[in-house]
C-alpha cells in the first residue's frame, strides 16, 4: 500500500498552542433528527478559481523543477491522483460512477489549460452524495439493527482495499460497510467497552462525519482538486489557499508551542508524520512517527473523544492548548499487530527552546579484543542556526557547527578513540550549517551541488583546509534522518571520511520554494541536491556501508512511497579528494558486526519484533469472529511477553509477568535514554573494528 501527503486532508502541520486553524467546518451543527431528509448541495468552483488554476498551471510549466508537458499522460495522471484523493479504498464511488467519470481521463490537460474546472467539482459533487449515502447506511444500520449483529461467523474484512474492484452496487456496498462496522464493533470490545457505550460512540462517529461532509465549501473542493495536478509533479509541490496560507505563516513565525508533532490524514486516522526535536512529545518518548491518533482528551481525566473521520484542522483544535496543560492521546502505535491494541499517553504542552534542540554528547566505555576503548558520541537532533542573534552579531549565537565543535574539544579531553555523529530522526534544517558542519571533518573542498529547473548547478564549499577532528568517525543515521542529514552523511560518505551505518536514509533530496498568488500560495519544487560523487540524495536517500535492522516500514515512510515522487539520478562528479581507504575493511567489518548481533539480546530482541511487524503487514485479512480476534490478541501479547522476557533473562533483568503499562513503560523508557542505546553502542564497537584493522 503506497500512501501521500494529500492537500485532500489539508496541510500537515506542526502543533502550536496559538496556531488558530480556522476550518469551513463548524463542528457544533447539530444535524437532524430525521438524517435521511439530508441531501447534499451542489458546490460550484468561484469565478476566481478559473484564474487561479491558470496561474498556477503557468507556474508549473515554466518553473517546477520536473518538466512534464500539458498533454494526456499528465491529464491521465491528474485524474487518477483526483480519485485516489477521494476514494483511494473504493468505499463510496459505484462502478457506474467511474466508469461515467472515464470520459474525462484524458480531457483534463486541455480543460485546467482554459482554466475549466467544472469537472473536479462534478466528481466532487458525486463523491459527496456517496458519502452522504454511506454515512446515512452507517448511523441506521446502528440505530435500527445493531443488536442483530453477529460476531460468530466466518466472514473476513479486506484491510486494503485499493486493490479491489469498484463496487457494482449500492447493495455490495451495504456489504462491506457492514463488515466495516463489525469490525469497528470487535476493535472496541476488545478494549472492553460494553455494547451500549459502543452503540453510543459509532452514531456519534458516523453523525460527526456526515457533519463534516456536508460542510465542505468550493475553496476546499478547489484545494483537493488543483493539488491533483500540482502533486501530479511531484509530492511537495502544493497548493495552499488563502485560510490554509495564514495558517502556514503563522505557524513559520510563532515559536513551536504545543506538543511538537507534524500530523497528515491517511485513511479516516490522524497519522504522526514526525515529532519536533525537543518537543513535548518528543520529550514524553511516548508518541512515535507512523503512531495513528484515534481519540484526544483534556487534562489527566477530561473524555476522550473519538476524532476517526475528523479533517486535520479539528484534530488540531482538540490538540493544541495553553502551555503546561496536558493533553491525552488514545493511540494506535506503529507497532500494534492490529487496531484494537490502542493506549493512552499523556503529553504537557510547552514551547520548543532552541536551546533544548542542541546537540549533545555522549561517553560510552567498552572492552573489545582485549583492548578497553572509550568513544565520544554526539546526537545532533536537527541543524539550527539561532538567525535572529547571528543577524543581531552576537558573538556567542547558537549553531550546529558551534557547539559541535565545543562539544568535540571536551570530548577530546577525555582522549576517546572515536566519535560517532548520531543523525537518527534527524529532519534538516539549516544548509548553511550542514555544509560547515562537513568542513569540520575534510581539509577542503565541496560539500553538495544544487541543481535548477533550467539545468543550472551550484556548488557549496568548505572554503578553508583546517580539519578540526581527523580521528575515526561514524555516522549513525535511520529511515527518518533527511535532507540535511542526507547531505552531511553523504559528503562524509564520498570523501570516505567516516563510515555510515543505521538504515537507508528518507530520500528527500529536493528543494521547495513559496510563491505568492493572487489568492493563497504555492509551494513549488525548484531544485534537487546531488552529492559530490554525482548521485542523487532524492528517493533512494543514502546507503550505510554496514546496515542495522530498521523498523520503520520503507512503504510507509520515505520519499519512495510517495505517489509522483522525483527519481533519483545521477549528474557530473566533482573533483575531490578522497581521504581514507575503510572500504576495504567493510566485509570484514560488516561480518563481525552480524557475529555480535546474533548474540546480542536488544538486537535479537530488535529483529524479532520486526518479523512480527512483517506478519502484521502481511495480512490482507482481518475475522470478523469475535473469539477469533479474541484468540488473535491474546496469543500477540503472548508472544511480545516472551519476546520481551527472553530479552531480559538474556540481559539478567527481572522477568515480568504481564506487558507494562504505560506509565510503567514511560519510566522505563525515560531511565534507558539516560544511557547510550544498543544502537549507539554497537556503532561504537564498529568504530572500533576499524581501528583494529586499520591499524
Amino acid at each position: 500500500m503506497r500512501h501521500t501527503h494529500r492537500l485532500s486532508t489539508f496541510l500537515s502541520i506542526v502543533l502550536l498552542s496559538q496556531f488558530v486553524f480556522s476550518t469551513s467546518v463548524n463542528a457544533k451543527q447539530v444535524l437532524p433528527d430525521d438524517i435521511n431528509q439530508l441531501a447534499s448541495k451542489i458546490i460550484t468552483p468561484k469565478k476566481h478559481h478559473r484564474r487561479l488554476s491558470m496561474s498556477i498551471l503557468s507556474h508549473l510549466k515554466y518553473i517546477h523543477y520536473n518538466e512534464m508537458d500539458i498533454d494526456d499522460d499528465l491529464s491521465s495522471k491528474v485524474f487518477d491522483h483526483y480519485m485516489d484523493d477521494l476514494d483511494k479504498f473504493k468505499l463510496y464511488f459505484l462502478e457506474s460512477d467511474v466508469s461515467e467519470f472515464e470520459q474525462y481521463r484524458y480531457e483534463l490537460d486541455d480543460l485546467l489549460s482554459e482554466g475549466n474546472i467544472a469537472v473536479g467539482f462534478n466528481i466532487f459533487n458525486r463523491f459527496q452524495e456517496r458519502k452522504i449515502e454511506r454515512f446515512k447506511f452507517m448511523v441506521n444500520t446502528i440505530e435500527k439493527n445493531f443488536d442483530s449483529l453477529n460476531f460468530t461467523t466466518n466472514e473476513r474484512m479486506v484491510l486494503d482495499r485499493e486493490e479491489e474492484n469498484w463496487a457494482k452496487s449500492k447493495a455490495e456496498l451495504d456489504k462491506i460497510w457492514k463488515k466495516r462496522l463489525k469490525n469497528s464493533v470487535i476493535n472496541l470490545k476488545l478494549t472492553n467497552k460494553k455494547m451500549p457505550e459502543i452503540k453510543k460512540l459509532l452514531t456519534k462517529r458516523y453523525r460527526s462525519q456526515l457533519n463534516r461532509g456536508i460542510q465542505v465549501n468550493n475553496e476546499d473542493v478547489f484545494q483537493i482538486f488543483i493539488n491533483s495536478l500540482t502533486q501530479s509533479y511531484d509530492p511537495h509541490t502544493q497548493y495552499f489557499s488563502p485560510r490554509t496560507t495564514e495558517n502556514f505563516n503563522i505557524n513559520m513565525s510563532l515559536s513551536l508551542e504545543g506538543i511538537g508533532a507534524v500530523l497528515q490524514n491517511e485513511n479516516d486516522y490522524t497519522k504522526v508524520v514526525r515529532l519536533v526535536p525537543a518537543g513535548p512529545a518528543d520529550k514524553a518518548n511516548q508518541l512515535k512517527s507512523a503512531d495513528r491518533i484515534v481519540g484526544v482528551g483534556q487534562g489527566d481525566d477530561g473524555e476522550i473523544i473519538d476524532v476517526i473521520g475528523w479533517r486535520i484542522g479539528e484534530v488540531v483544535e482538540l490538540i493544541r492548548g495553553p502551555k503546561g496543560s496536558v493533553v491525552r492521546l488514545q493511540i494506535i502505535p506503529s507497532n500494534a499487530a492490529n487496531e484494537q491494541e490502542t493506549k493512552i499517553i499523556k503529553i504537557t504542552r510547552n514551547t520548543v527552546k532552541l536551546e533544548e534542540q542542541a546537540a549533545q554528547k555522549k561517553l560510552i566505555t567498552f572492552k573489545q579484543n582485549n583492548k578497553n576503548y572509550k568513544m565520544g558520541v554526539i546526537d545532533i537532533p536537527t541543524f539550527y542556526v539561532d538567525f535572529k542573534a547571528l543577524q543581531a552579531k552576537e558573538k556567542n549565537y547558537k549553531s550546529t557547527t558551534r557547539d559541535v565543535k565545543r562539544l568535540i574539544k571536551e570530548l577530546q579531553k577525555e582522549n576517546i578513540d572515536g566519535l560517532v555523529i548520531d543523525l537518527r530522526n534527524n529532519g534538516g534544517g539549516s544548509l548553511k550549517e550542514v555544509n560547515s558542519l562537513v568542513g569540520l571533518f575534510i581539509k577542503k573542498g565541496p560539500t553538495v551541488q544544487i541543481k535548477n529547473s533550467n539545468g543550472q548547478i551550484d556548488t557549496l564549499k568548505d572554503p578553508d583546509s583546517e580539519i578540526f577532528y581527523s580521528g575515526p568517525l561514524i555516522v549513525l543515521v535511520n529511515r527518518l534522518s533527511a535532507s540535511a542529514s542526507e547531505i552531511f552523511a553523504g559528503a562524509i560518505q564520498d570523501y570516505r571520511r567516516g563510515i555510515i551505518v543505521g538504515g537507508q536514509t528518507f530520500g528527500k533530496g529536493t528543494v521547495q520554494a513559496l510563491r505568492p498568488l493572487k489568492q493563497g500560495q504555492l509551494k513549488i519544487t525548484l531544485a534537487k541536491f546531488y552529492r559530490i560523487s554525482g548521485e542523487s540524495n532524492q528517493n533512494k536517500g543514502i546507503i550505510p556501508d554496514i546496515t542495522y535492522p530498521e523498523i520503520y516500514d520503507k512503504k510507509e515512510i520515505g520519499e519512495s512511497s510517495l505517489d509522483h515522487a522525483l527519481p533519483w539520478d545521477k549528474i557530473k562528479p566533482l573533483s575531490y579528494k578522497k581521504q581514507s581507504k575503510y572500504q576495504q575493511y567493510i566485509a570484514e567489518m560488516t561480518k563481525s558486526h552480524q557475529k555480535r548481533a546474533l548474540k546480542d539480546p536488544d538486537f535479537i530482541f530488535l529483529n524479532k519484533n520486526i518479523m512480527l511487524l512483517e506478519e502484521a503487514r502481511e495480512k490482507k485479512t482481518i475475522s470478523l469472529n469475535e473469539k477469533t480476534r479474541e484468540t488473535e490478541r491474546i496469543k500477540n501479547k503472548a508472544r511480545r511477553l516472551k519476546l520481551e522476557n527472553d530479552k531480559r533473562l538474556a540481559k539478567g533483568e527481572k522477568l515480568l509477568k504481564k506487558l507494562k503499562d504505560d506509565d510503567e513503560e514511560k519510566k522505563e523508557k525515560d531511565k534507558k535514554n539516560k544511557k547510550p542505546d544498543a544502537i549507539v553502542i554497537e556503532s561504537g564497537r564498529v568504530l572500533a573494528d576499524y581501528i583494529n584493522l586499520s591499524q
